[in-house]
Order: structure tokens, then sequence, then C-alpha cells
């Protein structure tokens, strides 16, 4: 499985070819870049994953990438977590097996 990076602080105008370029540039191999956007605007939400190539070392990429600057923000950068599904998952504030629809 290829390795893959959360990248936080993105300027709200980056996309994602501007992420994948400014990877590239900073001497890694990408797979694919994406940013993260609002479902009803679509506007960004401010981070986004980096796919890298394969062999290409995640530590190495951390550290050369996080705390960076990119159009006058500073990166967070790290590994990317698995995402997370079932009940282990925010149900908008309430645990899903506690809702009883509104009865004590």
């Amino acid at each position: 499985m290829a390795p893959k990076l959360y990248v936080g602080n993105l300027p709200h105008t980056v996309t994602d070819a501007h992420l994948n370029e400014y990877v590239i540039n900073a001497g890694y191999q990408v797979v694919s870049a994406m940013v993260i956007r609002d479902k009803l605007t679509g506007s960004s939400r401010g981070f986004g994953f980096v796919e890298l190539a394969e062999g290409e070392d995640l530590q190495r990429v951390v550290a050369g990438l996080n705390g960076q600057t990119l159009e006058g923000r500073t990166l967070t950068v790290n590994e990317a977590q698995p995402q997370r599904t079932g009940f282990g998952r925010s149900q908008g504030g309430r645990e899903r097996s506690s809702f009883r629809g509104g009865r004590p």
C-alpha cells in the first residue's frame, strides 16, 4: 500500500493540482493529491491528502514538508490515519446507540 499524507492548514485557494505540484516541486514522487471540499458549498475545508509513490520514504517526506509554508500558511503534515467508520465515528454529537428519538 502506498504511503499517504495528511496535509493540514492549507490555504482555501489551493486546488488538487496545486497541492500535487507543490509536493512534486519539493522533490517527492506523488501518485495523487486531493483537497477536501465541503459537500454543500464546494469550498476547501483547509486540509487534504497526498498519496506518495511506492518506495517514497514517508518519514523523510513528513520531515521535509511539515512546517513549510504555502501561500503564507504553515503546513501541518503527518501520516494519514485510516478513516473511521461505524459506531466509533461521531454521529452529530450523539452516540448512535444512546439516541432514543427524544424519549427519556
